[in-house]
């Protein structure tokens, strides 16, 4: 891209990423087939994971606390957002997923990590709960989780919104936003885990197909997150980490997330305001409910395919599933323990990506690398 190309409007990055995405879904090989009918039934409803975490809770001899939001109040349609806690130490990790509500195969992963710290008496589960507290939000858009739609639908409008870009200034229509993030401002994590799903893609100069995804949504050494926080080098760290933990697992292709033009053969690496994890590094204060701008770490990751464009076969999910079970479950430890600050930030480098085109933001279009001034 030349110097002083200037911003490309996010209608065109829309079409750059939905060509992409259709030219991967006809050639991606490796690893479980996506390909036939996704069967929504075979996935947990919001029935099913209520009852769920309260089976947890019920056999976990007091070690689980399930509760819900009411307090805060309730979704758009009058659902309540659940919410699980474990553990006795003072580090407060925040886990959360299916913020968009046709990502199913996260939400069973984070129950699968619940029950896990619910029943193992094994030393590092053990380690992980004296040295830290989790919560869960295993499902954030209840709403959307039973429509099958990405995002949730404000009841007095009719108007479609996608949950993770509410969490900014001007922001907040949703019910789920304003509920969520006074929890967070009340309790005041110092870390979080955001588990999504994303379209097809192939490793950069590779036949793999991509199943996993690592991502910081306030890009490293990008627009926003060297100047406004502390966390550029930590969040590289956490990434790190993760890719060697991952990296030789099973069909597990795993790579930086980034918005792909495969004709070009190059990447966008995100840096969203908006976004959930964003607002929480960023230390946002609405309402003024965080007034002493709390923030922390934050990344989230990618799994392959979604539950309404029929990108997840049966054969994959529970594949899927695992492989962020996994990723999960090996952060948490190496957070907790400290494994996690013995990484050189520089590795993030060394997890495949495509060559960087610029940044894709939700403020000012998409920046050209030799326009950002980074």
């Amino acid at each position: 891209m030349k110097k002083g190309a200037g911003k490309i409007s996010l209608l065109t990055a829309f079409f750059i990423l939905l060509f992409s995405s259709l030219s991967f879904a006809a050639t991606v090989p490796g690893g479980p087939s996506t390909n036939g009918n996704t069967n929504i039934n075979s996935m947990l409803s919001y029935e099913d994971v209520v009852k769920e975490l309260n089976s947890i809770e019920q056999t976990s001899k007091g070690k689980v606390e399930v509760f819900t939001l009411d307090r805060f109040g309730k979704s758009e349609q009058g659902r309540s957002i659940y919410a699980a806690k474990v553990g006795t130490g003072e580090k407060k990790i925040w886990i959360q997923a299916q913020i968009h509500g046709n990502e199913k195969l996260v939400t069973e992963a984070a129950l699968q990590l619940l029950k896990n710290y619910a029943s193992s008496n094994s030393k590092d589960v053990q380690t992980v709960l004296e040295e830290s507290t989790l919560y869960f939000i295993p499902m954030y858009n209840p709403d959307g989780a039973e429509m099958n739609t990405r995002g949730t639908k404000i009841m007095e409008t009719g108007q479609s919104l996608d949950l993770n870009r509410d969490w900014v200034e001007g922001g907040f229509k949703a019910k789920e936003s304003k509920v969520v993030y006074s929890y967070w401002a009340e309790l005041k994590p110092d870390f979080a885990i955001d588990l999504h799903h994303q379209g097809l893609k192939k490793i950069y100069g590779t036949n793999e197909a991509t199943s996993f995804s690592l991502g910081i949504s306030l890009a490293p050494d990008g627009p926003t997150l060297p100047n406004e926080t502390k966390y550029n080098d930590i969040t590289k760290q956490m990434m790190a980490f993760v890719y060697d933990e991952m990296k030789g697992y099973g069909y597990t292709h795993i790579d930086r997330y980034q918005i792909v033009d495969s004709e070009n053969q190059v990447g966008y690496d995100i840096d969203i305001k908006g976004g959930v994890v964003s607002a929480m590094m960023m230390g946002l204060n609405y309402n003024d409910l965080n007034p002493d701008k709390h923030s922390h770490p934050a990344i989230f990751f990618e799994t392959k395919g979604n539950s309404s464009d029929g990108s997840l076969g049966q054969k994959s999910n529970g594949y899927l599933t695992k492989q962020n079970y996994l990723a999960l479950k090996s952060l948490v430890y190496g957070y907790v323990t400290g494994e996690v600050n013995k990484v050189d930030p520089a590795k993030w480098n060394e997890i495949p990506a495509y060559p960087l085109a610029g940044y894709w933001t939700d403020y000012n279009g998409i920046v050209p690398v030799e326009s950002s001034g980074f």
